[in-house]
């Protein structure tokens, strides 16, 4: 990974796979948000609003960090090179 070329290959497919994950977690989360729930519930002793909060921040900081992390540095190095 010498180039910059194969740097911004690298960067694109780290963004591809990590939004993969983002969508899959998400789906998880929406279509077995019961079962999850409860398990998460007796594992960590909270409540059902305080796992809806938990969830939701944790899907957004995945999101963030996506963007600045592997995307944002993508959009750079392809619009400079």
């Amino acid at each position: 990974m010498d180039s910059l070329d194969s740097i911004t290959r690298f960067l694109g497919w780290c963004t591809v796979i990590n939004l993969g994950m983002l969508v899959f977690a998400s789906l998880v989360l929406v279509a077995g948000r019961d079962p999850i729930s409860r398990i998460h519930a007796g594992m960590f002793a909270l409540s059902e609003s305080e796992l809806s909060r938990a969830y939701f921040q944790y899907l957004a900081q995945y999101k963030i960090a996506i963007f600045v992390f592997n995307l944002v540095p993508y959009i750079a190095l392809k619009a400079t090179g």
